[in-house]
């Protein structure tokens, strides 16, 4: 058994909050994400956090130290689009298991520096830009942008570099389309066997509106019957929803498994500028009556959430038992 298996029967377990949000406090410019090693690079690079594990590696590590000061037990790697598929919109292909280990590498050397308590990196892996479910051209419904097999080929080199870099587990995340992810769990499960290793794996997909459905139309349901043939740490949902309007769905998660429960929700819902409005107390309280009600193991935040937000998240995650795992009533049984 793993050392974070352990921990969550103990405790709640608290995940970081946003990434990209904390990076665009630093108002880089496009020579801050070129850096001196990608200064004559014949692209735009400006926006691609991702890179910044190479050329802002302290800003990087800066935010996961922010972190985990704040009360985090997992903070993510910065890899949300670390795959040939997602940095194809950057021209840097060739650079993903170089980003993908260094980000890991950042995140492993800042857990170490604490001692207090068990403290995890998970290995952030994204859904891509591209879905394997719908095409992208309404005048050709049998037309997709990327299959299965190209997905799992970008997610294993991916996961390879993760774990080389010193990942505890690994975090399949911000699901919009369930195939794409099957591609994901593939690939670790094949890289598992290949090492002969066992390492954890999350899941989190995302409710995208009020319809209580995936973006690729599956239900809360029809979610977990997808991802329940591989062995999971946890599963839940982040993202698209504040932690208000992503409770119902929560619920309905928990009555149909007997894994530990995850959730990251964004700080409410984006104003008329894109910008989270939810304080860190407003959050708090919404975050309270998760854990009043039994709903989760491990809670964190999504997109506007900062390390004040998982501070107040972390202090009210103590006062309260993690959700019982039973082995009753789910729909994988």
């Amino acid at each position: 058994m793993s050392k974070i298996q352990e921990e969550i029967k103990k405790r709640i377990l608290v995940l970081d909050g946003a990434m990209g949000t904390m990076l665009q406090r630093y108002k880089f410019e496009e020579k801050d994400f070129r850096g001196e090693r990608f200064k004559d690079f014949p692209h735009h690079l400006k926006g691609n956090n991702d890179l910044l594990s190479i050329t802002q590696p302290e800003a990087v590590k800066a935010v996961h130290r922010a972190y985990f000061e704040a009360g985090a037990d997992i903070v993510e790697t910065n890899t949300f689009s670390g795959t040939t598929i997602g940095m194809a919109d950057y021209h840097m292909e060739d650079l993903v298991y170089e980003l993908n280990f260094q980000s890991a590498k950042i995140a492993r050397e800042v857990a170490d520096e604490f001692t207090d308590k068990p403290r995890f990196v998970a290995g952030s892996i994204g859904p891509t830009n591209r879905t394997a479910s719908m095409s992208p051209d309404v005048n050709d419904p049998g037309f997709r942008a990327v299959n299965f097999d190209d997905l799992k080929i970008a997610y294993k080199q991916q996961v390879e570099a993760l774990i080389d870099g010193g990942c505890d587990l690994l975090l399949v995340e911000t699901i919009f389309d369930t195939l794409n992810a099957k591609a994901a769990l593939f690939a670790i499960e094949e890289v598992k066997e290949e090492r002969n290793i066992d390492i954890p794996i999350m899941v989190s997909g995302t409710i995208t509106d009020a319809s209580g459905r995936t973006l690729s139309g599956q239900t809360v349901e029809a979610f977990l019957i997808s991802i329940s043939h591989i062995p999971l740490l946890s599963v839940g949902f982040n993202c698209a929803l504040g932690a208000d309007q992503l409770k119902p769905y929560l619920k309905r998660l928990g009555n149909n498994t007997s894994l530990n429960i995850s959730a990251h929700p964004n700080a409410g819902l984006p104003n008329a500028f894109g910008q989270y409005d939810q304080t860190p107390e407003e959050m708090q309280q919404l975050i309270r009556e998760y854990l009043q009600e039994n709903l989760v193991n491990i809670i964190g935040g999504c997109c506007g959430t900062t390390p004040e937000h998982i501070k107040l998240i972390a202090e009210v995650a103590k006062e309260f038992k993690p959700r019982p795992v039973e082995k009753t009533h789910a729909l994988s049984q």
